[in-house]
């Protein structure tokens, strides 16, 4: 196991990085972690590197703006189980400072580095109180877009 999540072989420089350790109520009836776990901790992971960015659910609610997902395309690649600790690492990859964001993501294996999941997630901002689409506020533009890997990073 490397000595640190950032030496992990990402698919692009500086992630954000979490970890997950799969527990018994994550496994399915064919041993293996269940999609619905994998969704939660995509969701999970966002949530923490828009914390770890400076936005938290309390600004989004007293802003009135969420960034609602519109879109996942997610790619398994191997089957994690009981007992594993994966890197979860995200990028902000797309931001129009207007009403879309993306994310890309990977999980990584700890034990023997091995990429288990690829994904990408598409967002639209939307008022929290209508659900109807909405542009974003100064502070997401500020913040998502800053964090933006460019493409002389990748």
């Amino acid at each position: 196991m490397p000595d640190s999540l950032e030496l992990l072989p990402w698919q692009y420089p500086k992630p954000f990085v979490c970890q997950w350790q799969i527990t018994p109520e994550q496994i399915d009836h064919y041993n293996h972690v269940n999609n619905v776990a994998y969704v939660g901790q995509l969701e999970r992971t966002a949530w923490a590197h828009s914390n770890a960015l400076g936005l938290s659910i309390e600004q989004y609610q007293e802003l009135d703006r969420g960034m609602a997902i519109s879109r996942h395309e997610i790619d398994y690649l191997a089957a994690a189980v009981l007992g594993d600790t994966l890197g979860c690492a995200t990028w902000i990859v797309a931001c129009d400072n207007k009403l879309k964001l993306a994310r890309q993501f990977q999980f990584i294996r700890l034990s023997d580095g091995l990429t288990m999941l690829k994904a990408r997630t598409e967002f639209v901002c939307i008022a929290l109180s209508s659900g109807k689409p909405k542009r974003m506020p100064k502070v997401f533009c500020d913040t998502y877009f800053n964090a933006l890997l460019t493409p002389l990073t990748k």
